[in-house]
């Protein structure tokens, strides 16, 4: 199934200012996520649909369901190994299994008595779960807030081979738009569409305190 794009500009009228929410391009069955890589690694998986080559499984490698939040991340495709921007379509059910045993990379203290509980949960979790500040096309820093995951071990290796529906290259629509940015602002950027992702399990979403969609919001 092809991306979907859209206007910034119409675009950000709908997302929510602040708060703890998941923005992505999903449809009833899968979800995109976003990763930079280095030529090697991008390369290899867009040729095979599956990560391997230069890509390592021993390490942990983190997921955005957020396109601007990766563009943030890999200076819009220009930081060294980080050239190369995939868009990664994950079934929904193995995201949401993700999120259900995700354990936060700082101690919430909300979720963990003590930061000894806190630790053995990370310890027996191949997910983190990190919110981060989302960003401007510009980079500049918001007060609503994105998530990223770190993938390890048997997740990881699920995740880059058989969890993994579709590889996209979008390196050359990155480089398009860094450009038009460049030239003309944010007035001129189209990026993936994306709308408020909402959990099917209503468990989850409140463990992680995701923040009420704002009231006319479009899904």
């Amino acid at each position: 199934m092809p991306l979907a794009f859209e206007p910034y500009p119409d675009q950000v009228k709908v997302w929510p200012k602040d708060g703890r929410h998941v923005l992505a391009q999903f449809d009833a069955d899968s979800i995109v996520v976003y990763q930079a890589y280095s030529p090697a690694i991008g390369r290899y998986a867009i040729e095979h649909g599956r990560f391997g080559g230069a890509f390592s499984f021993e390490r942990m490698s983190w997921i955005k369901p957020n396109f601007l939040w990766m563009m943030y991340r890999s200076g819009w495709g220009t930081k060294e190994n980080q050239e190369i921007a995939l868009a990664l379509r994950l079934r929904r059910t193995f995201f949401e299994s993700l999120l259900a045993e995700a354990a936060p990379s700082t101690w919430d203290r909300d979720l963990f008595a003590t930061s000894e509980e806190w630790s053995r949960a990370v310890g027996r979790s191949a997910v983190r779960l990190q919110w981060d500040p989302d960003h401007h096309p510009s980079g500049a820093k918001l007060d609503r807030r994105a998530l990223q995951l770190g993938l390890r071990g048997r997740v990881l290796e699920a995740f880059g081979t058989t969890k993994l529906l579709e590889v996209i290259d979008l390196s050359e629509f990155v480089a398009q738009q860094r450009e038009r940015l460049a030239a003309r602002g944010t007035s001129a950027l189209t990026t993936p569409r994306e709308r408020l992702y909402t959990l099917t399990d209503p468990a989850i979403a409140a463990r992680l305190r995701l923040a009420d969609p704002p009231h006319g919001t479009n899904q």
